[in-house]
């Protein structure tokens, strides 16, 4: 018990120091802002007069008194200005009190130069939030729930260090995707379930699983003719210099990269259950060893299916509830771009689910069935 407390605590440390290298690492450095700088402001005043209606929406331009409240002019006030371009989903508007993300010019001078406000503060809401949630996962799962915690960093890293860098810079997207799918599920599983028969049988599905989705996603992709323009925010991204960029590669790494922490779930599930088995049953031959983990998964994918199609629909509810209010029948619905790029992402996702549940088993049917101390041993 001790020995495996004492692999546990390395294993941690280990991947704490993997998280400040990823960190530290600059696969593709982001260009600083050479016009000037950012800060928090507090909104002293803010004037609305040059704002008008149009619709629905705001056009114009909101004037603001602000006063920096970090940073090296922390105390400076200046006049900020809010361009509203009539984009709901982009406009703000500020009242006296808000806390503002403001960009200032080199040299700008207090209560002389104008200074724009790009967006509301969210960093320390943000920051609050992640430590509620860090708090939470660690009182409630202990110290699994600490190795958890770094997990989830170790994964946002690695998407926003090196998977998003390596894409922008013209690397094969699927490569990169495929290779940061595996890197993270062997760092999440081995974490948590250390380097074990189950952690490797949990790893083994996973990888076929990721793999299987990988393939139908390039095949179904193609036959669906699904653009990959319909991801948000891909056109402003080729006409911001990356016209090289090919959004159909984006688009199936990112169908199975979203997919991948399911079919994670659902083959450790798979492995921890069949490992149980094992333990309880020593003696227990492979059809029945084999039996049992399908019997697992059967259990299991069905709730997980699901729980792809809600994550992915979600997300476009009010899409489905604009075309219901203009009446759009079944085939202009089915055969939309966006609805069709939403069905090959659930579809696709779900067959990774359905195979990762027999593939696991039959890993572990051969794994957990040889000789050794038992299912947790290496």
């Amino acid at each position: 018990m001790a020995s495996k407390r004492t692999a546990d605590w390395l294993m941690s440390a280990v991947f704490a120091v993997a998280c400040a290298a990823v960190w530290m690492f600059d696969f593709y450095p982001s260009q600083s802002d050479a016009q000037g700088e950012k800060f928090a402001a507090k909104v002293v005043a803010a004037d609305n007069s040059a704002v008008s209606d149009v619709g629905l929406v705001l056009r114009g331009e909101q004037r603001l008194k602000v006063e920096i409240s970090s940073g090296s002019r922390k105390g400076e006030r200046f006049d900020a200005v809010n361009l509203l371009r009539a984009q709901m989903d982009l406009d703000k508007i500020f009242e006296a009190g808000d806390t503002a993300w403001v960009s200032v010019p080199h040299g700008a001078r207090p209560g002389v130069d104008t200074v724009n406000a790009q967006d509301f503060y969210r960093i320390d809401k943000t920051a609050a939030l992640f430590a509620l949630f860090a708090a939470l996962l660690v009182a409630f799962g202990g110290f699994v729930g600490f190795k958890a915690l770094l997990s989830f960093a170790f994964a946002c890293l690695v998407v926003w260090k090196i998977v998003v860098p390596a894409c922008l810079a013209g690397a094969d997207a699927i490569a990169v995707c495929l290779a940061a799918v595996c890197a993270l599920s062997a760092a999440i599983i081995f974490l948590v379930a250390g380097f074990t028969k189950k952690g490797f049988v949990a790893f083994a599905g996973t990888v076929l699983g990721v793999l299987a989705s990988c393939a139908m996603a390039w095949y179904f992709s193609g036959e669906f003719k699904v653009n990959g323009a319909v991801m948000p925010y891909s056109q402003a991204l080729l006409y911001s210099g990356y016209e090289f960029l090919d959004l159909s590669e984006l688009f199936i790494g990112a169908l199975f990269l979203s997919s991948s922490g399911a079919v994670m779930d659902l083959s450790m599930d798979v492995s921890a259950g069949m490992a149980e088995v094992r333990e309880a049953n020593p003696q227990i031959g492979r059809a029945r060893l084999l039996a049992a983990g399908l019997s697992i998964g059967r259990s299991v994918v069905g709730t997980m299916t699901t729980t792809l199609l809600l994550a992915y629909s979600g997300g476009y509810l009010t899409m489905m509830m604009a075309f219901a209010a203009n009446g759009v029948g079944a085939g202009d619905f089915i055969n939309n771009p966006h609805v069709c790029a939403e069905a090959v992402k659930t579809l696709v996702g779900s067959f990774g689910l359905v195979l990762v549940a027999p593939f696991t088993a039959a890993v572990g049917c051969l794994v957990f069935s040889g000789s050794g101390k038992g299912c947790g041993a290496p």
